[in-house]
């Protein structure tokens, strides 16, 4: 269920601002909407699993609060992120 070292650098390395970036908003939002993909494909065949799906819903939240920090600040990095990363419709 966790992401592999190869995936992860993949995301960074996408949505990186820099060469050494790997905590910007942008980078965390990414990694943050790989690991919810993810698991939401685990959660629609295991139904009950519960324990899972309160983590999925914090990692929702957190996702939502670096959005809601980048729209805030930097509205034009928020719009292309969102657009990369095809999170409205």
């Amino acid at each position: 269920m966790a992401l592999t070292t190869e995936r992860k650098q993949d995301v960074i390395s996408k949505h990186k601002l820099h060469d050494n970036d790997t905590g910007s908003p942008e980078v965390q939002v990414a990694i943050l909407t790989e690991r919810i993909n993810t698991l939401t494909g685990h959660l629609k065949i295991h139904k009950s699993d519960h324990h899972s799906r309160r983590g999925l819903l914090k990692m929702v939240g957190q996702r939502r609060a670096l959005l809601n920090y980048l729209r805030e600040r930097h509205f034009d990095r928020y719009r292309s992120l969102i657009e990369k990363l095809g999170l409205r419709k």
